[in-house]
């Protein structure tokens, strides 16, 4: 009797109210949606009445976690392309990549110089010692010794880094454009002490207790065709050569050090004086460094080299030298704690001196003594 009084009060018109709740293991979504992980379940309620006594039930819960929705973008973080001169080290072009994922996530860096159809005409070369480095004090200004990580690690959902490529331009006349492209690639997030793998996006059905990786990223870069939803994000910027020559001038010079008869006081140039001749080399073209200097001189007729008489890196002014700089080696060989080499050749009776890098708006000075015969 008690059950066909359920049932006929139910078939009677007794309504039967159901609501659902959920609830979300983390706060709510952000423009890249809700966060990877997070655990959503959700539970049915019914109302009803027996013999007009109000009853309840609860169904089981019914509960999935939020997959992983990948997705970035790779930008230039710089208005135009970098301007260069032959020759110029270190030169620097500026990105910024994105995590569009939600989730926290890694990204893996890398570059091609493989020219992009209709995006650089005229790219013509190569750019060489080519190094990708991440922004690590958030200035957006490259630092050289600070910022050294090679991969993007740990960043957030919706947030950016910034990233740097820095390359060096060849020493050849010829060259005008180099393009180069930068491609980040997701990966895996959570540790923060180690670069995590790149993500394998989920190929079987949705398991509802685990986080299944889906790709997003369909030609999200704009840089011609990707393969569909893969991972990776694209820009490219390039090194344009606006500087072949800078106004560098050589200013040599000659004094007496000493003579055998009045020695360092007021000597004067007679046979058996030391002179010491004096190269100032400078780049009056600011901004711009001049690369692979050799300065050579021959020693004069009627002198004798003086041995071991070399100094680069001095100080000269008015194109004499008012302060010698480092000694060098006459067989060519480094200069501890400096750039610099010199050398002598007996043979052809050749002075050489080489200054690597010389900065515009500045000048160095190398010396070396004779005797006069």
């Amino acid at each position: 009797m008690y059950a066909k009084g359920v049932i006929r009060t139910l078939l009677a018109g007794t309504a039967a109210i159901v609501s659902a709740g959920t609830a979300m293991a983390q706060t709510g979504p952000g423009p890249a949606g809700t966060a990877a992980g997070t655990t959503v379940t959700n539970t049915a309620q019914a109302s009803y009445l027996v013999n007009g006594v109000q009853q309840s039930a609860t169904s089981n819960a019914a509960t999935f976690v939020v997959d992983r929705k990948v997705n970035l973008t790779v930008a230039t973080n710089q208005p135009a392309n970098t301007q260069v001169s032959v020759g110029q080290a270190g030169a620097v072009l500026t990105f910024k990549v994105t995590n569009n994922t939600n989730g926290i996530q890694d990204f893996l860096l890398s570059t091609s110089q493989t020219p992009i159809q209709g995006l650089f005409t005229g790219d013509n070369f190569d750019v060489t010692n080519i190094k990708v480095f991440v922004d690590s004090n958030g200035n957006g200004t490259y630092d050289v010794g600070a910022d050294t990580a090679t991969y993007i690690n740990e960043l957030g959902a919706d947030q950016s880094a910034i990233v740097f490529i820095v390359a060096d331009v060849p020493n050849v006349q010829a060259v005008s454009l180099a393009g180069v492209t930068l491609i980040a690639q997701v990966a895996a997030g959570g540790d923060a002490a180690a670069q995590g793998a790149a993500l394998v996006p989920s190929l079987l059905a949705n398991d509802d207790n685990a986080v299944d990786v889906v790709f997003a990223d369909n030609d999200s870069d704009g840089l011609g065709p990707d393969i569909a939803s893969n991972g990776y994000g694209r820009a490219a910027l390039g090194y344009e050569i606006t500087t072949r020559n800078v106004n560098l001038t050589v200013t040599k010079s000659s004094v007496v050090i000493s003579d055998p008869v009045s020695g360092l006081l007021l000597p004067k140039a007679i046979p058996g004086a030391v002179v010491q001749y004096c190269l100032v080399v400078n780049n009056a073209t600011l901004l711009v460094p001049a690369s692979n200097i050799n300065l050579t001189d021959i020693i004069p007729a009627n002198t004798t080299y003086q041995p071991g008489s070399i100094t680069i890196g001095g100080l000269g002014v008015g194109g004499a030298c008012v302060l010698n700089g480092f000694p060098a080696n006459d067989d060519g060989s480094a200069i501890p704690l400096t750039p610099f080499t010199g050398s002598y050749n007996a043979g052809t009776k050749k002075v050489t001196a080489t200054i690597p890098t010389l900065l515009g708006g500045t000048s160095v000075a190398a010396s070396f003594r004779v005797t006069i015969n």
